[in-house]
């Protein structure tokens, strides 16, 4: 399975989708040989779609210069690389905004109260 999902990589990667067996053959190569963290994401990509047969479900088309990848091939590729949204554990309590006392201050300019402001006296240089 995962060199399925990694023929649907390679050729989404390519110009309209299509390669010969060829360089299929060759890419391929390439990425299973890369390391492991593509093998770890193939095989990530690979648990979320049991059972997959990227011809019979249309998602490459066999072409006699080489294999496209279809519209739904693009669609299925996008669904399951995309990440699972995780539910929310805690909710979020919003607090509503602190209303200040209306001051003759721009509103660009925070004012800061009860904040004592401590000085450094410049020494005289001697």
């Amino acid at each position: 399975m995962n060199f399925q999902i990694t023929v649907l990589k390679v050729l989404a990667g390519h110009p309209e989708g299509r390669a010969s067996l060829a360089d299929l053959k060759q890419y391929v190569a390439v990425l299973t040989c890369s390391g492991a963290d593509w093998s770890q994401r193939m095989k990530k990509l690979a648990a979320r779609a049991p059972g997959l047969d990227i011809f019979s479900s249309g998602y490459v088309l066999r072409e006699p210069s080489g294999w496209q990848i279809s519209e739904k091939g693009r669609e299925f590729l996008i669904m399951i690389e995309t990440p699972l949204a995780e539910p929310l554990l805690t909710p979020v309590a919003f607090t509503p905004p602190v209303d200040s006392e209306a001051t003759d201050l721009p509103p660009n300019v925070v004012q800061l109260v009860g904040h004592k402001i401590q000085r450094r006296r410049r020494r005289a240089a001697a």
